[in-house]
């Protein structure tokens, strides 16, 4: 059976996607409502009734705010210590169904492989996820301050790759809505990559087994997909990297579901 992955938002404003295998269907963080999580669902013709987890990397909002209308379901949430209380604080009125990992440990869902490690951002424990599919190896780097050595090693394998490319610099500096001290906040090394970092980290990370990168995490006010895409695919041109097939995730619709 083919393995199929569908980025269901991606933005500033909510992060979720969906893998399915064989055996295992998961939510890869729930950040859009429960019903926007449902009507994206049944837009590929699935329901959240058949998932068997959500795997979070951190507490923030923009990748949890659809775990309480989820909760009645009963559904697994893979997260660590720090994460799972964060999120109990946050969403006291539901009760949640916790496997707690630790950090920089591997798991399994069913016959779903999962690698994670620790990855810089202005959350409690924040983590990126490799995981591992019969057909290929998928690797989640969003809400990413800066690329360590760490988190390089741990997503070379990917053959798909969702990579933040979250603001492009001139933008947000020109940005009237935002204060100084945010600005300061989203470009530190705790923030989000700019579409210049991206270009840096998929130069640093491209393999000749990478095939798919989707830029995500994309600022609706400080980024522009044309802007992020010419970047990032400047700097893969760059290394000679022409295999790799890049395209920006949306905030407002899934995107084309990609079969392995």
């Amino acid at each position: 059976m083919p393995v199929q992955f569908t980025i269901l938002a991606s933005g500033s404003s909510g992060n979720c996607a969906y893998l399915e295998t064989d055996e295992v269907r998961v939510l890869i963080d729930a950040g859009v409502s429960g019903r926007q999580i449902r009507q994206r669902l049944l837009s590929i013709g699935r329901t959240p009734e058949n998932l068997d987890g959500i795997l979070i990397t951190h507490e923030h909002s923009d990748h949890i705010q659809g775990l309480t209308g989820l909760a009645r379901l009963n559904i697994p949430i893979y997260c660590n210590r720090l994460t799972k209380e964060a999120i109990e604080l946050q969403c006291r009125k539901a009760t949640f169904d916790f496997r707690v990992f630790a950090t920089g440990s591997s798991f399994e869902v069913g016959h779903l492989g999962v690698d994670t490690f620790s990855i810089p951002h202005d959350a409690y424990d924040p983590v990126g996820f490799l995981l591992h599919t019969p057909r290929a190896r998928i690797g989640f780097l969003t809400d990413l301050g800066h690329t360590t050595k760490l988190v390089l090693e741990r997503v070379r394998q990917a053959n798909i790759l969702l990579l933040e490319a979250n603001y492009d610099l001139k933008l947000l500096q020109e940005d009237t809505r935002r204060p100084w001290a945010t600005k300061q906040r989203i470009m530190s090394r705790h923030g989000h990559l700019s579409n210049d970092a991206a270009a840096q980290a998929a130069q640093d990370l491209v393999t000749a087994d990478l095939r798919h990168m989707f830029l995500a995490h994309l600022s609706a006010d400080c980024n522009r997909p044309d802007l992020a895409e010419q970047r990032v695919q400047g700097g893969l041109q760059h290394v000679g990297a022409t295999h790799v097939h890049v395209q920006t995730a949306s905030q407002s619709e899934p995107s084309a579901t990609l079969t392995l």
